[in-house]
């Protein structure tokens, strides 16, 4: 009896956890409500992801028998990385940053100048971190979600051939929640795309499917995999409006 009992305090903890960070001051745009969403299915297993206020997304990890110890699973990887998301460890620091960019000048064979400057990736990278000093890795990463979207639906080549510097476009997104203006345009991207070369959506979403199980099961941060998927998905919806209007 306890352990189920404890089975269902995870779902609490988790909202009891972020009307705490609310209480606390933490500024959550949209409350502190978590979002669960369970993936249809007649049969087992089941899956269910939770969103977090902050936008950041996680899925049940484990083999559930039941909607309800699907929700379960979602509720407790994402507890754990919530938690974990508080450590000092996990702040954006003058030292944090620096440590990232060697790191990442290490990766790429990069050099001391490109980092100081803005139009390069190492240097738009040191500027996203800074401009996001003080903050956790977890809102870091909501936030770098938008210039993954942007970078796989080709958003931001477009701007560099219309001239736009990387610094203008960081600028510009770096204040703009993903909403569904956002969600819409990159679905229309992938309704033009499918008209020029027809498969490539039903490829794509076959793709983003796989890597987005894949994750799950690993326990990661969901939010870009998950994005994508809808995304994908409301664009195979326009296009079948469209085949129907014009039966």
């Amino acid at each position: 009896m306890a352990e189920v009992s404890l089975r269902v305090n995870v779902v609490e903890a988790l909202q009891e956890f972020w009307q705490m960070k609310q209480s606390r001051g933490a500024d959550l745009k949209n409350g502190a409500l978590v979002v669960y969403e369970m993936v249809p299915a007649n049969s087992p297993p089941y899956v269910c992801y939770v969103t977090l206020p902050g936008g950041s997304c996680f899925g049940s990890f484990q083999f559930c028998p039941t909607k309800a110890e699907a929700r379960r699973s979602a509720a407790k990887i994402a507890l754990m990385n919530s938690v974990f998301n508080e450590h000092p460890s996990r702040r954006i620091t003058d030292e944090f940053i620096e440590k990232s960019v060697s790191e990442a000048l290490a990766s790429f064979n990069g050099n001391r100048e490109e980092a100081d400057n803005p139009n390069t990736g190492i240097g738009a990278f040191r500027f996203m971190l800074e401009s996001n000093k003080g903050k956790s890795m977890l809102e870091f990463q909501e936030l770098m979600t938008v210039f993954q979207l942007l970078h796989w639906n080709g958003s931001l080549k477009a701007m560099r051939e219309r001239q736009c510097s990387r610094q203008e476009v960081l600028a510009h997104y770096s204040h703009r929640a993903l909403d569904d203006d956002i969600r819409h345009q990159m679905a229309l991207d992938w309704v033009s795309r499918e008209q020029s070369v027809p498969g490539a959506l039903s490829r794509e979403l076959a793709s983003t499917e796989r890597e987005l199980d894949e994750a799950r099961l690993a326990g990661k941060e969901l939010r870009f995999h998950k994005e994508k998927k809808d995304i994908l998905m409301l664009a195979a919806g326009q296009l079948g409006n469209m085949h129907s209007s014009n039966c």
